[in-house]
C-alpha cells in the first residue's frame, strides 16, 4: 500500500470539500441564535434542524456507500456538493418559515452532508496504513477550520446584509471552491458493496463500538449549537458568542489532527478514549461553573479538542479493527447508529433548558442540559475503553 504521493491530493481535496460539510454543520448556532432572536421558532425546534442535517449521516450511511461505489469518487463528490450549495440557496427563501428550513438546511443539506461524510471519512485509507490516522485528521481537521471561519464570516455577513444573503453567498461559496476539488477525487481500491454484517452482532468488539460511539454522538453538538445563547445569557455581545463558536471550531481543528497523529502512535481506540475523557471533563467540571468569560474560553477550548477527536479516530478505529476493505461496510454499520444521537442530542439539551426557564433564565437553566451531555461522555467513554479491553485480551490470546 502506498504512503503518500497522490494519496496528500485526495486529503486536500477532501479537505476542502469537509470545510464546507462538517463546518456548516458546526457554525449552525450561529444562524440558530440570529433566528431565535427574531422568534421564528424555539430555541429546540431550531436546534432540531441542524439536528437533522447531520443525522443524514447515519440515516443514509448505507445507502450512501452503495451510490458512491455505484457513480464513483468525483461524481459522489460533485452530486453531495451541489445539494450542500442548493440547499444553503434555497434556505435563503426560508428564512421566515421553520418548516421550509427542515426541508432546505435539514434534509437537502443534510442529503449531500451525508454522501460526502461518508466519501471523505473513507476515501483516505485506500491511499495510506501508516499515516492512516495522520490523513484522516488532516481532514476532517479542515471540518473544523471551515466551523471557525463560517462562525466568524456568517456573523459578519448577517450583521451586513441579512440572514436570507448570508445563505446564498454561503451556498455560491461551496459551489466555487468544491467543485474544482471533486475533480480530483478518485478511488485506489474497488469499494466493498455497503451491506449489514449480521454476524458482526456476534461480535462483542463491534457491539461496543457501536454502542460506545452512538451514546457518544449525543452530546457533540450541545456545546456548539448553544454556545452563542450561552453567551446572551451572560450578558456578552453576540460577536463574542461567534467567536467563542470559531475558538471551539479552531481547537477542534487541532483536536483531529493531534488525536488522528495520536492514533499513529498509541493506537486509535487509545486515542478515542482519550478523546472522549477530555469531552466529558470539559463538560462536567468546566461548563457548569463558567459564569464568565475566562473558564468559558477553557471550556471551549478542551470541549472542542475532545470533540474533534472524537471525529478523526472512528474510521480510524474501524480500519484498524478490521482493515481498509471492510472499512466500508463497518463504518457504515457504525455511523447508521448515530442517527438517535445526531438527531435528538441537542433538541434534548433544547428541551431541557426550556424545562429550567429557557435562556432568559440564566446560567443556571443550562446545567440540566450540561450534566447530560457530560454524563453520556462519560459512558460513551466507559464502552471504548472495553473495546480496548477486548482488543488487548484478543492479541495476548493470538499471540499465545
Amino acid at each position: 500500500m502506498p504512503e503518500g504521493g497522490y494519496g496528500w491530493v485526495i486529503v486536500a481535496s477532501c479537505s476542502m470539500i469537509m470545510f464546507f460539510t462538517s463546518g456548516g454543520t458546526y457554525s449552525w448556532g450561529i444562524m440558530q441564535a440570529r433566528l431565535a432572536a427574531e422568534s421564528i421558532a424555539p430555541n429546540s425546534t431550531l436546534a432540531f434542524i441542524g439536528s437533522l442535517c447531520i443525522s443524514f449521516v447515519a440515516f443514509g450511511a448505507i445507502l450512501m456507500s452503495r451510490l458512491i461505489r455505484w457513480m464513483g469518487a468525483r461524481n459522489a463528490g460533485f452530486v453531495s456538493c451541489f445539494l450542500i450549495g442548493a440547499g444553503q440557496i434555497l434556505s435563503s427563501v426560508s428564512v421566515k418559515n421553520v418548516g421550509g428550513l427542515f426541508v432546505t438546511n435539514g434534509i437537502i443539506v443534510g442529503l449531500g452532508t451525508s454522501m460526502s461524510f461518508m466519501l471523505c471519512s473513507t476515501l483516505p485509507s485506500q491511499y495510506f496504513k501508516r499515516k492512516r490516522g495522520l490523513a484522516n485528521g488532516a481532514v476532517f481537521g479542515a471540518s473544523g477550520i471551515g466551523g471557525a471561519v463560517l462562525s466568524v464570516a456568517q456573523n459578519y455577513l448577517i450583521d451586513s446584509l441579512g440572514v436570507a444573503w448570508t445563505f446564498r453567498i454561503i451556498g455560491l461559496s461551496i459551489w466555487a471552491l468544491t467543485f474544482p476539488a471533486c475533480y480530483f477525487l478518485k478511488d485506489r481500491l474497488r469499494r466493498a458493496t455497503a451491506t449489514i454484517e449480521w454476524s458482526l452482532f456476534l461480535d462483542p468488539r463491534f457491539v461496543m463500538l457501536a454502542l460506545g460511539s452512538a451514546i457518544g454522538t449525543f452530546p457533540l453538538l450541545v456545546p456548539p449549537f448553544f454556545l452563542p445563547l450561552y453567551t446572551d445569557s451572560l450578558g456578552l455581545a453576540a460577536s463574542v458568542g461567534s467567536i467563542l463558536l470559531a475558538v471551539f471550531n479552531v481547537s477542534s481543528a487541532l483536536g483531529r489532527i493531534s488525536f488522528g497523529a495520536l492514533c499513529d502512535v498509541c493506537g486509535p481506540i487509545t486515542s478515542l478514549s482519550l478523546a472522549l475523557i477530555v469531552g466529558a471533563l470539559s463538560l462536567l467540571a468546566i461548563w457548569p461553573v463558567s459564569s464568565s468569560l475566562a473558564p468559558l474560553v477553557v471550556f471551549t477550548i478542551l470541549n472542542g479538542f475532545g470533540n474533534g477527536g472524537f471525529f478523526s479516530t472512528i474510521p480510524s478505529v474501524v480500519a484498524h479493527m478490521y482493515g481498509p476493505i471492510r472499512v466500508t461496510t463497518v463504518f457504515s454499520m457504525v455511523l447508521t447508529g448515530w442517527a438517535a444521537g445526531y438527531l435528538l442530542g441537542a433538541p434534548v439539551a433544547g428541551w431541557l433548558l426550556d424545562a429550567y426557564g429557557g435562556s432568559g433564565a440564566g446560567i443556571v437553566a443550562y446545567r440540566p442540559a450540561m450534566y447530560y451531555a457530560g454524563s453520556l461522555t462519560v459512558g460513551s467513554a466507559g464502552f471504548i475503553l472495553g473495546v480496548r479491553t477486548l482488543m488487548t485480551k484478543r492479541r495476548l490470546f493470538t499471540f499465545a
